[in-house]
């Protein structure tokens, strides 16, 4: 699979915050406590969950806090050198490159949605902060043929989304959770969030967007993942895709 230079994996474990880092960019840092193993709590697979935010999809149950869950290990965060790549089938055929400067200084939004893993915990009533996908679309048009977006981070990591999942109005660039900035842990210092689907498709530590015309599979969907990632169908697998649904394997 053809890489950008820069683009993540996600992992298990705990890293320490990178107060340094956060201090040098345009947002401050604060510690966050660490995660504790999930354990089921109060609502399961249709019943309503306690902050009244409708059904959970089949087969989640609310874990007592967000767990953390990733790939390889957590990367470190240079504000001097760190960029943003929005590049593959633009309208304008051209590459942007964004510095942290430049990504903190794009219009700020909010969304409240809740947060469901493949692993099937639910974590309801997150409000992430950052930059709205559909406001950064309008800023860096896709050409009209792109149907699909790869997300890429570092050490290679990726994970493809349809384009209208990425243009959802509450799909975001998180640089906050619950109005505290991301911690290196939870994807610091960006985020994507698709509350739409499983959570291995926000991907965190992004690097770059590619704008595709055709579907590629990413990191997970390449080792057995369902390409689309819908929670409420239970897309966990790739030998549950039906026709249309992703590429070969």
């Amino acid at each position: 699979m053809t890489q950008p230079d820069t683009g993540a994996r996600e992992s298990s474990g705990r890293e320490q915050d990178s107060r340094a880092a956060w201090d040098a960019g345009p947002l401050a840092s604060q510690a966050e406590s660490g995660s504790r193993e999930p354990q089921p709590a109060a609502g399961t697979a249709g019943e309503p969950h306690p902050t009244g935010g409708g059904d959970l999809p089949p087969g989640q149950y609310i874990p007592r806090t967000l767990p953390v869950l990733h790939y390889g290990p957590v990367p470190p965060f240079n504000p001097q050198t760190w960029d943003l790549r929005i590049f593959g089938a633009t309208e304008s055929g051209a590459e942007a490159r964004l510095s942290w400067s430049d990504v903190g200084a794009l219009p700020v939004g909010d969304v409240t949605a809740d947060f469901h893993c493949v692993t099937k915990f639910t974590v309801p009533g997150i409000c992430w902060s950052g930059v709205l996908a559909a406001d950064l679309l309008c800023d860096f048009p896709p050409a009209a043929t792109v149907t699909h977006v790869m997300i890429w981070a570092d050490f290679g990591y990726s994970a493809n989304v349809r384009i209208a999942d990425f243009a959802a109005e509450d799909t975001i660039l998180a640089t906050h959770r619950d109005r505290e900035p991301l911690t290196p842990e939870h994807g610091f210092p960006l985020r994507l969030i698709v509350p739409s689907l499983y959570a291995w498709k926000s991907v965190k530590w992004v690097r770059a967007i590619e704008y595709m015309t055709v579907d590629r599979r990413g990191f997970w969907e390449e080792r057995g993942y369902h390409n689309v990632a819908d929670p409420w169908r239970e897309q966990r697998y790739s030998y549950q895709e039906l026709d249309g649904e992703g590429p070969a394997l």
